[in-house]
């Protein structure tokens, strides 16, 4: 399954990085989301290495929605380019996302950034690597030395939700604050050490299914806020080195 995974997801980023500031079509799915020729082909390029590759799985894509059957063992779940804004506007932040879901459970997942060349890889009780080598979360324990990141849901326009007033407060709390345009890269960024934490609002499955996975094999938690079993449909995420998990949780509390 994850040799599966890693394929495709070297496949699509391949394409990327040849069409890498060479969009022909942008379109909006909403008033600030926006999706590519190249999310589409990239897409189709997924889907037909997976089909080939794992017959008896059913694929959940962004952009094609759900395919195969209702009743499949297990679910593929792809975010063909996670960072569409950033790769629409040539900004070298973006990724591929292919996450694995068996029984309900997140079981293996890929992260590949085209533009470094970075390989992301999780599999169930067996670790997560960057390009082969073992990641681990930092083992900063005091907020005020952590660097965090989050991100910002396309409706935050209309939102009601006390977003901004949670990015005030963590700001506030801890040694810088970040916003890559990539929940997934987020995700892998916090596996890899390189983020103490990271929270978002109104996620998609195929915006963290990789992600999650990544964090929780790398020493991480993750969960809902207020602390709850993390959900990959219910949108909500605070994913952290374990460390400082309480006291983020608490300061969001505030806010969800």
């Amino acid at each position: 399954m994850l040799e599966a995974a890693i394929k495709a997801a070297l496949e699509a980023g391949k394409y990327q990085r040849d069409h890498y500031g060479a969009v022909r079509e942008i379109h909006k799915k909403g008033v600030v989301d926006l999706v590519t020729d190249v999310d589409v082909a990239c897409e189709g390029i997924i889907r037909e290495i997976l089909a080939k590759e794992t017959p008896e799985v059913a694929v959940l894509g962004e952009e094609e929605g759900l395919g195969g059957a209702k009743d499949a063992p297990a679910l593929w779940i792809v975010d063909p380019i996670d960072g569409t804004t950033n790769f629409a506007h040539s900004i070298p932040a973006f990724c591929v996302s292919i996450g694995l879901q068996e029984g309900g459970e997140l079981s293996a997942g890929v992260i590949y950034d085209p533009l470094r060349d970075e390989l992301y890889t999780a599999q169930k009780g067996k670790g997560a690597c960057l390009n082969g080598e073992k990641l681990s979360v930092t083992k900063t324990a005091v907020l005020e030395d952590c660097l965090l990141a989050t991100g910002f849901p396309y409706d935050n326009r209309t939102n009601p939700r006390d977003i901004f007033g949670a990015f005030a407060t963590m700001h506030k709390s801890c040694r810088g604050l970040r916003r890559l345009g990539s929940a997934a890269l987020d995700l892998a960024y916090v596996a890899a050490g390189r983020f103490d934490g990271f929270w978002e609002v109104n996620l998609k499955p195929w915006d963290v299914a990789a992600g999650v996975l990544l964090v929780r094999e790398a020493g991480g938690t993750v969960t809902g806020f207020g602390g709850k079993d993390f959900e990959i449909f219910s949108g909500d995420v605070i994913a952290t080195n374990t460390l400082i998990h309480g006291e983020v949780t608490r300061l969001l509390g505030q806010h969800f």
